[in-house]
């Protein structure tokens, strides 16, 4: 039946969601594109060749089943091709919406190789989850008997959802711990609804709320508890804060009134969509109505800047990057989407200052050119001398990424180890951090970097934890002191 059903790839064109016109998604923020009908989510599984290497799985940071879950789709089976996608992924519908499969899974299917466009995966990824969670498929989370052991888990972000859905499977007591008033970190206050709408979200928490962890939500470590309190509070601890501290640019004039940072200004425009008061956002200081708007940077963040901009009613946006477009981190996708809403991309660029008395006007920029590649091949830029030029703003928006707070020092934890860049130094074999039963997965330890990698990361950590503590068990059986896992690994070994 499989194959009556699949390798349709060279008869049947591919066909992702059909976007509503920009002129109209410009006015929302709803997601661009509605989910397939099911016809269509069965008849673009079945373009999947079945490759005997599937490279769509393997560039894929979970592994996900992919070409299996396609095969099911494409028979109809769309309960067990959303089971199979939940195997692997604790948010395959979040996934779906957000990762870069241009650059992961899409963009390695061999049928992209040989010209006849890759199989729309996180399309049908999201299809079938939101098919599960419509008709009552997704169950509540599986968990074990109690083990009489807690966890305690810093961020509420996709690495610490992931891992808490995980650590509660086996039958751990667990706690979530996170600073904002909403679980879901950058899923709920740092990326727009027209990418991911919040309900997406909510429900998913809800799951985890359903099933037992707790979460302590405006909840500040270092100001409600030390790190030290919060050991001794639990038998393990996971930090999972992400990274938040905006990457600065040295340029006269950034402390000008009107250059803001980008987290801080998706952040108002978050909240308001919750309905909350956010009077930066009323009071203008983070509303792009009526401005001028520059963008400063060229990944994601830029991106849904850029976007928000222009459903806020801004009169025009522009996004300056000092590189060109083929050299830009962000995805290609959502560059086009932006200039489809009416962006304008001013390539290989750089702002030398910001002008305006008291409140920004302009941005003073340089044109740059690639020079010679560095060591990983990439070209860097550098200025074009004498090729200065004007931008007016009214609003600036700096999204040049983020680097590691100082936890160390926030959490009251002077011996938690950290790297010359400021992430938690881990054991590489264990997730362990510096501290005996602390551990640390996502961006806090990688860097800035993808959703799909923070799910990757903290299903990979639960594991490590679990055997943490399975040790920590049989110690205090025994009376013993706990064998710290790096140990028992050797030992084991």
């Amino acid at each position: 039946m499989a194959a009556d059903q699949m390798l349709k790839f060279v008869a049947r064109p591919q066909a992702y969601p059909a976007k509503r016109e920009p002129e109209l998604r410009a006015e929302d923020f709803r997601e661009i594109a509605d989910r397939y009908a099911t016809p269509a989510a069965e008849d673009q599984a079945g373009r999947c060749s079945q490759c005997g290497v599937p490279y769509c799985s393997v560039h894929c940071p979970l592994h996900n089943h992919i070409p299996d879950w396609l095969r099911l789709t494409a028979e109809g089976r769309l309960r067990e091709a959303y089971e199979l996608s939940n195997a692997t992924s604790a948010m395959p519908e979040i996934c779906g919406r957000i990762c870069p499969q241009d650059r992961l899974c899409e963009g390695n299917c061999v049928i992209e190789f040989s010209g006849h466009g890759a199989v729309t995966i996180g399309s049908v990824e999201k299809f079938i989850t939101d098919k599960a969670w419509d008709e009552g498929w997704v169950e509540p989370v599986a968990v074990g008997p109690e083990r009489g052991q807690s966890v305690g888990i810093i961020g509420a972000g996709p690495a610490g959802l992931s891992a808490a859905d995980w650590l509660r499977t086996a039958g751990y007591e667990v706690h979530v711990y996170d600073r904002h008033d909403r679980a879901g970190g950058l899923l709920t206050y740092g990326i727009p609804g027209f990418k991911l709408e919040k309900h997406v979200v909510t429900r998913r928490v809800q799951r985890l709320k359903d099933a037992g962890i707790v979460f302590h939500e405006g909840f500040d470590v270092g100001r409600d508890a030390t790190m030290e309190q919060l050991r001794q509070r639990h038998d393990a601890l996971l930090v999972a804060t992400g990274v938040y501290k905006p990457r600065a640019i040295k340029a006269p004039g950034v402390a000008t009134d009107g250059v803001v940072d980008a987290l801080d200004y998706l952040t108002a425009s978050n909240r308001k969509s919750f309905g909350d008061a956010v009077p930066a956002f009323d009071g203008g200081a983070l509303n792009a109505e009526g401005k001028k708007v520059v963008v400063i940077g060229g990944g994601d963040t830029a991106m849904d800047c850029v976007r928000t901009a222009i459903r806020q009613g801004a009169t025009s946006v522009k996004c300056l990057y000092r590189r060109d477009r083929a050299n830009m981190p962000g995805s290609q996708r959502e560059v086009a989407n932006a200039e489809e809403e009416g962006a304008e991309f001013v390539w290989l660029s750089a702002p030398a200052s910001f002008e305006g008395e008291g409140k920004v006007t302009a941005v003073r920029a340089t044109a740059m050119r690639l020079g010679a590649p560095d060591a990983t091949g990439r070209r860097a830029p550098e200025v074009d001398p004498g090729s200065e030029f004007v931008l007016e703003a009214d609003l600036v928006i700096k999204a040049l990424g983020f680097d590691a707070e100082d936890l160390p020092t926030l959490f009251g934890s002077p011996d938690l180890g950290v790297t010359r860049w400021g992430t938690l130094r881990v054991d590489g074999k264990s997730m362990m951090t510096s501290l005996d039963g602390v551990f640390a997965a996502g961006d806090i330890v990688r860097g800035a970097s993808l959703v799909v990698w923070a799910i990757r990361d903290g299903r990979d950590v639960s594991e490590h934890m679990h055997r943490y503590l399975r040790e920590k068990a049989k110690a205090a059986k025994a009376g013993a002191a706990p064998v710290p896992e790096r140990q028992a690994t050797m030992v084991a070994a």
